[in-house]
């Protein structure tokens, strides 16, 4: 593990160093470009700090083996891609459904299916909010920075542990291989899942306001029931009462939506009375907001909203946009976060610059802000 400090480095080794930091004890994954330097990185550094790491025989039992392993009480993760996190999707739905803390990281590239390995995209952006069947909530974050994926991977574990619920990283191969200076600190804070007293016997139900129920570790003693099945407190499964299915469901999504404000987050930058605000995420942000600069040096009203937070979307905030501002949304997908922009802001005056196989340069993007002023 790095010493404090700053460093040159790309930004899948900041991620596997801020996992690090923020206590990951076990990793589980398959080699997959283009997120195999943090698997490699871990391979060899987690053991060091007192870690185990595994390599799996697919994407199936990597997060299989990260579900596990969090419930023996460590913080534990897996990095994937495309193909790897479709793998994925039933799992993650079960730790969804099992409340168990745990981050993926997924670096994105070009799809659909194997696309091109080695190139950026993000259309995993609805995949990763629902991509697992049936009624839920999940927490997806999006760095553009070798930075950001040092902080960011920090947050998403600390959001795992404090809602007790898995938390993707919606990287791209763009900011996952990046190389940048970035500022390693010597200590991260960490938080810390919700531990239960010796008499209680719920782990999966409670009153508590902020939904989360306590979550103790197999081994501790407990009688303890771990089902992706419909289940009662106790984790008793109950797979033929409505009002089971009804009491837990509900929650698992209240625990997300019920506490929005402290998980949303985004940047913006000369939003208010904007004739016109550029959206835009991951590594394609850079050069939207490259963009808006230029066009604002020129004179033109334009602002710059920038998700962090991707899942919960920042929905309140790009509804408060849509109402006084034209929107641009600048995407590296054709359906990437186009539907959920355009349901918060509306089709009028909604507009979209895409691309599926390299970032737009600055001046492209003034082009297009350039149109939609006319």
């Amino acid at each position: 593990m790095m010493n404090p400090g700053e460093y040159f480095i790309e930004g899948n080794i900041a991620c596997a160093e801020a996992a690090m930091k923020a206590g990951v004890k076990f990793f589980g994954g398959y080699p997959i470009t283009p997120a195999s330097e943090i698997m490699n990185h871990l391979s060899d550094e987690l053991p060091k700090v007192g870690g185990r790491f595994v390599q799996m025989e697919d994407e199936i039992a990597s997060i299989a083996s990260v579900i596990g392993s969090s419930w023996t009480g460590l913080k534990s993760m897996t990095a994937t891609s495309g193909p790897g996190f479709s793998l994925m999707q039933e799992n993650l739905g079960y730790a969804v459904m099992t409340e168990t803390p745990c981050v993926i990281v997924n670096v994105q590239r070009a799809g659909p299916s194997t696309g091109q390995a080695t190139k950026p995209g993000t259309g995993d952006v609805m995949q990763s909010r629902f991509g697992s069947q049936g009624d839920y909530e999940i927490i997806a974050l999006s760095p553009n920075s070798a930075q950001e994926m040092f902080d960011q991977t920090v947050r998403a574990f600390n959001l795992a542990e404090r809602y007790r619920t898995p938390v993707v990283m919606l990287a791209d191969a763009g900011v996952g291989q990046m190389r940048e200076k970035v500022t390693i600190p010597g200590e991260v804070e960490g938080e810390e899942r919700k531990r239960p007293t010796s008499d209680e016997k719920e782990f999966f139900d409670t009153d508590d306001e902020d939904y989360v129920p306590p979550m103790p570790d197999f081994g501790d003693g407990y009688e303890l029931l771990v089902t992706g099945s419909t289940h009662l407190g106790d984790g008793t499964r109950d797979t033929a009462s409505f009002s089971a299915q009804d009491r837990l469901v509900r929650r698992l999504v209240a625990k997300i939506e019920e506490n929005r404000t402290e998980i949303e987050d985004w940047e913006e930058h000369h939003v208010e009375g904007a004739d016109l605000v550029v959206v835009s995420y991951g590594s394609m942000s850079r050069p939207a907001k490259g963009a808006v600069q230029k066009a604002r040096e020129d004179g033109k009203d334009v602002g710059f909203f920038r998700p962090k937070t991707m899942w919960p979307s920042p929905e309140k905030r790009l509804k408060e946009i849509g109402k006084n501002s034209k929107v641009l949304l600048v995407e590296l997908s054709l359906r990437g976060y186009r539907m959920e922009v355009e349901r918060c802001v509306g089709s009028e005056d909604f507009y979209v610059h895409d691309r599926l196989n390299s970032l737009p340069t600055i001046e492209e993007v003034h082009q297009k802000i350039e149109e939609v002023l006319r």
